[in-house]
């Protein structure tokens, strides 16, 4: 059976197992959880342990101070082998038996086999815009600049402009070689003297 240890600070660490059909695994401060955790830190009802095809998720459920992976915030965690997060201030270790990991892997379709894509809930430590806390969406996209696409767009035809310059240069070069092999004098003298002469009288 899956296996999950809390461990509250300053506390022995508490283990729980449940059965891997278990739909959800209801976790908080108040006794009508599955896992009571007795902790401050923790609100009274937490989150919640969904079974997905093929795994599990750590849901938050709108917590005072949400559900970590690492030191950033989330509203979902995937639940992967050997994982450690964070109910508030509690640690939340998730494992499986071999058994476990081959049953579930053999749930999944090829699609679905991969990891969904976070997106931290932690403010950025920049800019006034940023997320806030844990009831900020973490499915929302993040939109790419519009000057990013004009850069990448124009980055091709600054490159074709470069290169017609440095051809055109070429090009009078070769003509100003072969006039001054032509006539013995040279090409940028006879066009200033061309162009720049004053008008003949008449």
């Amino acid at each position: 059976m899956p296996r999950i240890t809390i461990t509250v600070p300053e506390k022995n660490a508490q283990p729980y197992r449940f059965p891997l059909a278990s739909q959800v695994v209801k976790l908080g401060r108040s006794a009508e959880n599955d896992v009571v955790i007795d902790s401050g830190s923790v609100s009274s009802f937490h989150a919640e342990m969904r079974r997905t095809h093929g795994g599990y998720e750590l849901h938050d459920l709108g917590s005072t101070n949400g559900i970590k992976l690492g030191e950033d915030s989330y509203s979902f965690i995937p639940l992967r082998n050997g994982m450690s997060a964070k109910i508030g201030d509690v640690a939340f270790d998730f494992l499986l038996s071999d058994e476990e990991i081959s049953a579930l892997s053999q749930e999944r379709a090829p699609e679905s086999a991969t990891t969904p894509t976070l997106v931290s809930l932690t403010p950025a430590s920049t800019g006034p815009s940023a997320s806030t806390g844990p009831s900020a969406s973490a499915n929302r996209p993040v939109p790419k600049p519009a000057i990013y696409t004009q850069a990448a767009s124009s980055s091709g035809g600054g490159t074709m402009l470069l290169f017609l310059i440095f051809a055109a240069m070429a090009f009078c070069a070769g003509l100003a070689v072969r006039y001054q092999k032509e006539t013995g004098g040279s090409l940028p003298a006879a066009v200033k003297a061309k162009f720049l002469a004053p008008p003949a009288v008449r």
